[in-house]
Protein backbone atom coordinates (compact mmCIF):
# COMPACT_ATOMS: atom_id res chain seq x y z
CA UNK A 1 0.00 0.00 0.00
CA UNK A 2 1.31 3.59 -0.67
CA UNK A 3 2.06 5.75 1.98
CA UNK A 4 -0.04 8.45 2.33
CA UNK A 5 2.11 11.93 1.12
CA UNK A 6 4.63 13.69 3.92
CA UNK A 7 2.60 16.80 5.34
CA UNK A 8 4.62 19.87 4.36
CA UNK A 9 4.56 23.37 6.18
CA UNK A 10 2.43 25.08 3.85
CA UNK A 11 0.00 21.90 3.94
CA UNK A 12 -0.44 21.97 7.68
CA UNK A 13 -1.20 26.30 7.49
CA UNK A 14 -3.93 25.23 5.05
CA UNK A 15 -5.03 22.32 7.58
CA UNK A 16 -5.23 24.32 10.87
CA UNK A 17 -6.38 27.58 8.82
CA UNK A 18 -9.50 25.52 7.81
CA UNK A 19 -10.30 24.20 11.32
CA UNK A 20 -9.85 27.63 12.92
CA UNK A 21 -12.56 29.03 10.72
CA UNK A 22 -14.62 26.69 10.90
CA UNK A 23 -14.23 27.14 14.99
CA UNK A 24 -14.97 30.51 14.19
CA UNK A 25 -18.03 30.26 12.48
CA UNK A 26 -19.25 27.29 15.36
CA UNK A 27 -18.67 29.91 18.01
CA UNK A 28 -20.53 32.55 15.62
CA UNK A 29 -23.54 30.99 15.00
CA UNK A 30 -23.99 29.07 18.83
CA UNK A 31 -23.06 32.77 20.31
CA UNK A 32 -26.27 33.89 18.25
CA UNK A 33 -28.32 31.00 19.60
CA UNK A 34 -27.53 31.93 22.64
CA UNK A 35 -28.66 35.45 22.62
CA UNK A 36 -31.64 35.03 20.91
CA UNK A 37 -34.27 35.83 23.82
CA UNK A 38 -31.67 38.60 24.78
CA UNK A 39 -32.40 40.36 21.51
CA UNK A 40 -36.34 39.46 21.24
CA UNK A 41 -36.55 41.15 24.48
CA UNK A 42 -34.34 43.85 23.15
CA UNK A 43 -36.76 44.08 20.25
CA UNK A 44 -39.86 43.81 22.24
CA UNK A 45 -41.84 41.53 19.55
CA UNK A 46 -44.04 38.17 19.98
CA UNK A 47 -42.86 35.16 19.42
CA UNK A 48 -44.45 35.17 16.01
CA UNK A 49 -42.76 38.45 14.89
CA UNK A 50 -39.37 36.81 16.37
CA UNK A 51 -40.13 33.63 13.91
CA UNK A 52 -40.62 36.63 10.73
CA UNK A 53 -36.93 38.12 12.12
CA UNK A 54 -35.44 34.41 12.24
CA UNK A 55 -36.48 33.73 8.81
CA UNK A 56 -33.71 36.22 7.37
CA UNK A 57 -31.28 33.66 8.63
CA UNK A 58 -32.98 30.92 6.35
CA UNK A 59 -33.31 33.15 3.49
CA UNK A 60 -29.65 34.09 3.68
CA UNK A 61 -28.55 30.71 4.12
CA UNK A 62 -30.10 28.97 1.84
CA UNK A 63 -28.84 31.95 -1.19
CA UNK A 64 -25.37 31.55 -0.08
CA UNK A 65 -25.27 27.28 -0.55
CA UNK A 66 -26.69 27.03 -3.88
CA UNK A 67 -24.39 29.98 -4.40
CA UNK A 68 -21.43 29.02 -3.46
CA UNK A 69 -20.64 25.64 -5.63
CA UNK A 70 -20.81 27.73 -9.18
CA UNK A 71 -18.75 30.45 -7.43
CA UNK A 72 -16.22 28.01 -6.31
CA UNK A 73 -15.42 26.71 -9.74
CA UNK A 74 -15.29 30.25 -11.26
CA UNK A 75 -13.40 32.04 -8.76
CA UNK A 76 -11.42 29.52 -6.21
CA UNK A 77 -12.48 28.32 -2.40
CA UNK A 78 -10.36 31.06 -1.42
CA UNK A 79 -11.90 33.72 -3.09
CA UNK A 80 -15.40 32.80 -2.13
CA UNK A 81 -14.45 31.89 1.69
CA UNK A 82 -13.47 35.48 1.92
CA UNK A 83 -16.40 36.62 0.71
CA UNK A 84 -18.27 34.60 3.22
CA UNK A 85 -16.32 35.63 6.03
CA UNK A 86 -16.66 39.18 4.82
CA UNK A 87 -20.75 38.63 4.90
CA UNK A 88 -20.58 37.04 8.28
CA UNK A 89 -19.01 39.70 10.07
CA UNK A 90 -21.03 41.99 8.49
CA UNK A 91 -24.13 40.14 9.47
CA UNK A 92 -22.98 40.49 12.99
CA UNK A 93 -22.49 43.54 13.12
CA UNK A 94 -25.31 44.36 11.48
CA UNK A 95 -27.67 42.26 14.00
CA UNK A 96 -25.35 43.66 16.89
CA UNK A 97 -26.88 47.29 15.70
CA UNK A 98 -30.38 46.14 15.24
CA UNK A 99 -30.53 44.58 18.76
CA UNK A 100 -28.66 48.14 20.29
CA UNK A 101 -31.19 50.17 18.21
CA UNK A 102 -34.57 47.78 18.51
CA UNK A 103 -34.48 47.81 14.89
CA UNK A 104 -36.36 44.49 13.86
CA UNK A 105 -35.57 45.21 10.18
CA UNK A 106 -31.94 45.50 11.34
CA UNK A 107 -31.63 41.87 12.68
CA UNK A 108 -33.73 40.49 10.05
CA UNK A 109 -31.30 42.05 7.18
CA UNK A 110 -27.99 41.58 9.64
CA UNK A 111 -29.39 37.52 9.87
CA UNK A 112 -29.18 37.40 5.87
CA UNK A 113 -26.15 38.89 5.55
CA UNK A 114 -24.99 36.31 8.26
CA UNK A 115 -26.84 33.47 7.16
CA UNK A 116 -25.25 33.66 3.49
CA UNK A 117 -21.87 34.32 4.63
CA UNK A 118 -22.03 30.95 6.29
CA UNK A 119 -23.50 28.78 3.59
CA UNK A 120 -20.72 30.56 1.27
CA UNK A 121 -17.87 29.45 3.84
CA UNK A 122 -19.30 26.31 4.50
CA UNK A 123 -19.69 24.61 1.19
CA UNK A 124 -16.39 26.24 0.15
CA UNK A 125 -15.04 24.72 3.37
CA UNK A 126 -15.87 21.88 2.24
CA UNK A 127 -14.65 21.59 -1.28
CA UNK A 128 -11.22 22.71 0.32
CA UNK A 129 -11.51 19.61 3.05
CA UNK A 130 -11.94 17.17 0.51
CA UNK A 131 -8.65 18.74 -1.49
CA UNK A 132 -6.53 18.48 1.69
CA UNK A 133 -7.80 14.75 2.00
CA UNK A 134 -7.00 13.77 -1.29
CA UNK A 135 -3.43 15.34 -0.73
CA UNK A 136 -2.81 13.95 2.46
CA UNK A 137 -4.51 10.70 1.70
CA UNK A 138 -6.49 10.49 4.88
CA UNK A 139 -9.58 11.77 6.62
CA UNK A 140 -9.92 15.17 7.43
CA UNK A 141 -13.54 16.87 7.14
CA UNK A 142 -14.40 14.54 10.33
CA UNK A 143 -12.37 16.93 12.13
CA UNK A 144 -13.41 19.78 10.05
CA UNK A 145 -16.72 19.61 10.72
CA UNK A 146 -15.87 18.79 14.45
CA UNK A 147 -14.30 21.87 14.70
CA UNK A 148 -17.37 23.24 14.35
CA UNK A 149 -19.55 21.49 16.65
CA UNK A 150 -16.70 22.07 19.17
CA UNK A 151 -17.46 25.97 18.29
CA UNK A 152 -20.61 25.73 18.97
CA UNK A 153 -20.02 23.89 22.44
CA UNK A 154 -17.47 27.32 23.22
CA UNK A 155 -20.15 29.80 21.99
CA UNK A 156 -23.03 28.58 23.45
CA UNK A 157 -21.04 28.19 27.20
CA UNK A 158 -19.92 31.80 26.58
CA UNK A 159 -23.36 33.33 25.36
CA UNK A 160 -24.94 31.69 28.65
CA UNK A 161 -22.05 32.96 31.06
CA UNK A 162 -22.15 36.35 29.43
CA UNK A 163 -26.61 36.07 29.65
CA UNK A 164 -26.16 35.63 33.15
CA UNK A 165 -24.21 38.44 33.72
CA UNK A 166 -26.33 40.33 31.46
CA UNK A 167 -23.53 41.57 29.47
CA UNK A 168 -24.84 43.87 26.43
CA UNK A 169 -25.80 41.72 23.56
CA UNK A 170 -24.25 44.40 20.98
CA UNK A 171 -21.07 44.13 22.36
CA UNK A 172 -20.88 40.38 22.63
CA UNK A 173 -21.90 39.95 19.11
CA UNK A 174 -19.68 42.95 17.90
CA UNK A 175 -16.67 41.46 19.88
CA UNK A 176 -17.10 38.09 18.22
CA UNK A 177 -17.47 39.48 15.03
CA UNK A 178 -13.92 41.02 15.64
CA UNK A 179 -12.74 37.36 16.06
CA UNK A 180 -14.53 35.75 13.47
CA UNK A 181 -12.36 38.66 11.11
CA UNK A 182 -8.77 37.48 12.50
CA UNK A 183 -9.70 34.57 11.82
CA UNK A 184 -10.58 34.74 8.52
CA UNK A 185 -7.53 37.21 7.31
CA UNK A 186 -5.23 34.38 8.68
CA UNK A 187 -7.58 31.93 6.68
CA UNK A 188 -7.56 33.36 3.52
CA UNK A 189 -3.75 33.83 3.66
CA UNK A 190 -3.12 30.31 4.48
CA UNK A 191 -5.62 28.82 1.93
CA UNK A 192 -3.81 28.44 -1.57
CA UNK A 193 -5.35 29.87 -4.77
CA UNK A 194 -7.25 28.31 -7.21
CA UNK A 195 -9.04 25.40 -5.23
CA UNK A 196 -11.99 23.95 -6.70
CA UNK A 197 -11.79 26.28 -9.64
CA UNK A 198 -12.27 24.14 -12.73
CA UNK A 199 -12.64 24.55 -16.33
CA UNK A 200 -14.80 21.65 -18.65
CA UNK A 201 -13.36 18.57 -19.80
CA UNK A 202 -14.26 18.31 -23.21
CA UNK A 203 -14.24 14.23 -22.62
CA UNK A 204 -16.38 14.42 -19.50
CA UNK A 205 -19.80 14.30 -20.98
CA UNK A 206 -21.16 16.13 -17.79
CA UNK A 207 -19.22 18.63 -18.63
CA UNK A 208 -19.51 18.65 -22.04
CA UNK A 209 -23.44 19.52 -21.73
CA UNK A 210 -22.61 21.97 -18.63
CA UNK A 211 -20.11 23.65 -21.53
CA UNK A 212 -23.01 24.06 -23.29
CA UNK A 213 -25.14 25.46 -20.93
CA UNK A 214 -22.69 27.85 -19.91
CA UNK A 215 -21.71 28.79 -22.93
CA UNK A 216 -25.30 29.90 -24.06
CA UNK A 217 -24.87 32.03 -21.50
CA UNK A 218 -21.80 34.13 -22.71
CA UNK A 219 -19.30 31.90 -20.01
CA UNK A 220 -17.94 28.70 -21.79
CA UNK A 221 -15.75 27.99 -19.96
CA UNK A 222 -16.62 26.79 -16.28
CA UNK A 223 -20.09 24.38 -16.22
CA UNK A 224 -21.91 26.66 -14.06
CA UNK A 225 -25.52 27.28 -15.87
CA UNK A 226 -28.30 25.07 -14.58
CA UNK A 227 -27.68 22.10 -16.88
CA UNK A 228 -24.05 22.32 -15.45
CA UNK A 229 -25.20 21.76 -11.66
CA UNK A 230 -28.07 19.13 -12.36
CA UNK A 231 -25.67 17.43 -14.40
CA UNK A 232 -23.84 15.56 -11.98
CA UNK A 233 -26.72 14.11 -10.72
CA UNK A 234 -26.95 11.20 -13.56
CA UNK A 235 -24.40 9.59 -11.62
CA UNK A 236 -26.32 6.69 -9.84
CA UNK A 237 -23.77 6.64 -6.69
CA UNK A 238 -23.97 10.15 -6.59
CA UNK A 239 -27.77 10.14 -6.00
CA UNK A 240 -27.48 7.21 -3.24
CA UNK A 241 -25.08 9.47 -1.62
CA UNK A 242 -26.74 12.69 -1.58
CA UNK A 243 -30.34 10.54 -0.35
CA UNK A 244 -27.63 9.80 2.35
CA UNK A 245 -26.25 13.00 3.23
CA UNK A 246 -30.02 14.02 3.13
CA UNK A 247 -31.01 11.79 5.89
CA UNK A 248 -28.03 12.55 8.06
CA UNK A 249 -28.22 16.18 8.05
CA UNK A 250 -31.88 15.92 8.99
CA UNK A 251 -31.07 14.03 11.77
CA UNK A 252 -28.36 16.31 12.74
CA UNK A 253 -30.70 19.73 11.80
CA UNK A 254 -33.79 17.95 13.46
CA UNK A 255 -31.97 17.96 16.58
CA UNK A 256 -30.98 21.05 16.63
CA UNK A 257 -33.99 22.99 16.00
CA UNK A 258 -36.55 20.68 18.57
CA UNK A 259 -33.99 19.08 20.87
CA UNK A 260 -34.74 21.05 23.71
CA UNK A 261 -38.82 21.68 22.97
CA UNK A 262 -38.91 18.04 22.22
CA UNK A 263 -37.16 17.12 25.89
CA UNK A 264 -39.58 20.08 27.11
CA UNK A 265 -43.33 19.72 25.95
CA UNK A 266 -42.42 16.32 24.93
CA UNK A 267 -41.17 14.83 28.14
CA UNK A 268 -41.96 17.49 30.46
CA UNK A 269 -38.93 18.41 31.57
CA UNK A 270 -37.59 22.05 32.57
CA UNK A 271 -36.51 24.72 30.36
CA UNK A 272 -32.83 24.70 31.67
CA UNK A 273 -32.40 20.57 31.52
CA UNK A 274 -34.19 21.08 27.72
CA UNK A 275 -31.00 23.33 27.09
CA UNK A 276 -28.42 20.73 29.05
CA UNK A 277 -29.81 17.81 27.08
CA UNK A 278 -29.04 20.25 23.76
CA UNK A 279 -25.73 20.77 25.25
CA UNK A 280 -24.93 16.99 25.63
CA UNK A 281 -25.84 16.46 22.43
CA UNK A 282 -23.07 19.02 20.94
CA UNK A 283 -20.72 17.82 22.81
CA UNK A 284 -21.45 13.76 21.47
CA UNK A 285 -21.07 15.16 18.41
CA UNK A 286 -18.15 17.00 19.05
CA UNK A 287 -16.93 13.86 19.79
CA UNK A 288 -17.77 11.39 17.53
CA UNK A 289 -16.33 13.66 14.95
CA UNK A 290 -13.06 14.13 16.70
CA UNK A 291 -12.41 10.28 16.94
CA UNK A 292 -14.13 9.29 14.08
CA UNK A 293 -10.98 9.16 11.66
CA UNK A 294 -9.08 5.61 13.21
CA UNK A 295 -12.62 4.01 12.04
CA UNK A 296 -12.70 5.46 8.92
CA UNK A 297 -9.37 4.13 8.15
CA UNK A 298 -10.13 0.99 9.77
CA UNK A 299 -13.65 -0.13 8.25
CA UNK A 300 -13.83 2.11 5.54
CA UNK A 301 -16.57 5.33 5.46
CA UNK A 302 -19.89 2.34 4.24
CA UNK A 303 -19.11 0.71 7.31
CA UNK A 304 -19.06 3.29 9.49
CA UNK A 305 -21.56 5.44 8.15
CA UNK A 306 -24.29 2.25 8.29
CA UNK A 307 -23.60 1.39 12.21
CA UNK A 308 -23.53 5.42 12.54
CA UNK A 309 -27.18 5.63 11.35
CA UNK A 310 -28.40 2.57 12.93
CA UNK A 311 -26.56 4.26 16.28
CA UNK A 312 -28.72 7.68 15.53
CA UNK A 313 -31.44 5.87 15.12
CA UNK A 314 -31.43 3.79 18.47
CA UNK A 315 -30.82 7.05 20.28
CA UNK A 316 -33.82 8.80 18.36
CA UNK A 317 -36.31 5.78 18.66
CA UNK A 318 -35.59 5.63 22.72
CA UNK A 319 -36.17 9.36 22.92
CA UNK A 320 -39.71 9.29 21.05
CA UNK A 321 -41.18 6.14 22.58
CA UNK A 322 -39.35 6.24 25.86
CA UNK A 323 -41.70 7.13 28.63
CA UNK A 324 -38.55 8.36 31.01
CA UNK A 325 -37.29 11.83 30.59
CA UNK A 326 -34.26 10.78 32.01
CA UNK A 327 -33.83 7.46 29.78
CA UNK A 328 -34.26 9.92 26.77
CA UNK A 329 -32.03 12.46 27.42
CA UNK A 330 -29.35 9.74 27.78
CA UNK A 331 -30.26 8.40 24.96
CA UNK A 332 -29.90 11.81 22.76
CA UNK A 333 -25.64 10.63 23.61
CA UNK A 334 -26.52 7.92 20.96
CA UNK A 335 -28.02 10.62 18.74
CA UNK A 336 -25.34 12.78 18.33
CA UNK A 337 -22.52 10.34 18.08
CA UNK A 338 -24.42 8.58 15.15
CA UNK A 339 -25.24 11.91 13.49
CA UNK A 340 -21.90 13.45 13.89
CA UNK A 341 -19.74 11.36 10.97
CA UNK A 342 -23.32 11.43 8.23
CA UNK A 343 -22.46 14.44 7.03
CA UNK A 344 -18.59 14.76 6.24
CA UNK A 345 -17.85 11.00 5.72
CA UNK A 346 -20.44 11.58 2.66
CA UNK A 347 -19.33 14.62 1.07
CA UNK A 348 -15.87 13.24 1.55
CA UNK A 349 -16.52 10.29 -0.75
CA UNK A 350 -18.75 12.15 -3.40
CA UNK A 351 -15.41 13.73 -4.25
CA UNK A 352 -13.40 10.16 -4.23
CA UNK A 353 -11.78 8.39 -6.49
CA UNK A 354 -14.00 10.24 -9.67
CA UNK A 355 -13.75 13.49 -12.22
CA UNK A 356 -15.16 16.82 -11.14
CA UNK A 357 -14.38 16.37 -7.50
CA UNK A 358 -15.26 19.72 -6.51
CA UNK A 359 -18.58 20.06 -8.42
CA UNK A 360 -19.70 16.71 -6.52
CA UNK A 361 -18.44 17.62 -3.53
CA UNK A 362 -20.42 21.55 -4.41
CA UNK A 363 -24.00 19.00 -4.80
CA UNK A 364 -23.58 16.51 -1.77
CA UNK A 365 -22.84 20.07 0.42
CA UNK A 366 -25.77 21.55 -1.28
CA UNK A 367 -28.36 18.83 -0.56
CA UNK A 368 -26.94 18.58 2.89
CA UNK A 369 -27.08 22.06 4.02
CA UNK A 370 -30.80 21.99 2.08
CA UNK A 371 -31.84 19.13 4.09
CA UNK A 372 -29.90 20.71 7.24
CA UNK A 373 -31.78 23.90 6.92
CA UNK A 374 -34.81 23.56 5.56
CA UNK A 375 -36.25 20.03 6.48
CA UNK A 376 -36.50 20.46 10.12
CA UNK A 377 -38.71 23.40 10.11
CA UNK A 378 -40.84 21.06 8.31
CA UNK A 379 -41.61 18.81 11.33
CA UNK A 380 -43.34 22.02 12.90
CA UNK A 381 -46.29 21.37 10.62
CA UNK A 382 -46.58 17.85 11.70
CA UNK A 383 -46.30 18.55 14.82
CA UNK A 384 -49.16 20.54 15.11
CA UNK A 385 -50.83 16.80 14.32
CA UNK A 386 -49.47 14.05 15.90
CA UNK A 387 -47.32 16.03 18.57
CA UNK A 388 -43.53 16.61 18.35
CA UNK A 389 -42.39 13.06 19.83
CA UNK A 390 -44.73 11.15 17.17
CA UNK A 391 -42.81 13.76 14.16
CA UNK A 392 -39.58 12.77 14.53
CA UNK A 393 -40.39 9.11 13.67
CA UNK A 394 -39.88 11.06 10.03
CA UNK A 395 -35.68 11.04 11.60
CA UNK A 396 -36.34 7.74 12.28
CA UNK A 397 -37.41 6.13 9.05
CA UNK A 398 -34.77 8.54 7.13
CA UNK A 399 -32.21 7.08 9.39
CA UNK A 400 -33.12 3.62 8.64
CA UNK A 401 -33.07 3.74 5.08
CA UNK A 402 -29.97 5.68 4.82
CA UNK A 403 -28.59 2.78 6.57
CA UNK A 404 -29.34 0.40 3.51
CA UNK A 405 -27.96 2.13 1.12
CA UNK A 406 -24.25 2.85 2.14
CA UNK A 407 -22.96 0.45 0.23
CA UNK A 408 -22.62 3.64 -2.40
CA UNK A 409 -19.98 5.73 0.26
CA UNK A 410 -17.33 2.26 -1.03
CA UNK A 411 -14.46 3.54 -3.15
CA UNK A 412 -15.10 3.22 -6.95
CA UNK A 413 -13.48 0.68 -8.53
CA UNK A 414 -11.00 2.61 -11.36
CA UNK A 415 -13.07 2.06 -14.48
CA UNK A 416 -15.87 4.16 -13.05
CA UNK A 417 -14.28 7.37 -13.02
CA UNK A 418 -10.31 8.65 -13.20
CA UNK A 419 -8.58 9.06 -9.95
CA UNK A 420 -7.79 12.27 -8.66
CA UNK A 421 -4.54 13.78 -7.77
CA UNK A 422 -4.52 15.66 -5.01
CA UNK A 423 -5.06 19.41 -4.91
CA UNK A 424 -1.60 20.13 -4.41
CA UNK A 425 -0.27 21.94 -1.71
CA UNK A 426 1.27 26.03 -2.45
CA UNK A 427 4.85 25.57 -3.98
CA UNK A 428 3.93 21.76 -4.61
CA UNK A 429 4.33 20.06 -8.08
CA UNK A 430 1.41 18.23 -9.77
CA UNK A 431 3.67 15.03 -10.36
CA UNK A 432 4.76 15.34 -6.30
CA UNK A 433 1.09 14.25 -5.16
CA UNK A 434 0.80 11.29 -7.61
Amino acid sequence: MKNPPVMDAATRRWRAALFLFMLATGVSMASWVARTPAVRDALDVTTGSMGLVLFGLSVGSMAGVLASGGLVRRRGGRRVIAAGAGLLVAGLLVIAGGAALEVSAGVFCGLALFGAGMGLAEVAFNIEGAAVERTLGRPVLPVLHGCFSLGTVVGALLGMGLTAVRFPVGWHLAAVAVAVAAAGVWTVRAVPAGTGQEEADPEDPADSDAASAAGSEGGGRHPDGIRGQLAVWRDRRLVLIGLIVLAMAFAEGSANDWLPLLMVDGHGTSATAGSLTFMVFAVAMTTGRFTGGPLLVRYGPAAVVRASALVAAAGVALVVFSDDALLAGAAVVLWGLGASLGFPVTISAAGEGVRNASARVAAVSTAGYAAFLVGPPSLGFLADHVGLRNAMVVVLVLLGGAALITRALRTPPSGEGEELPGTPAPGARQSDLV
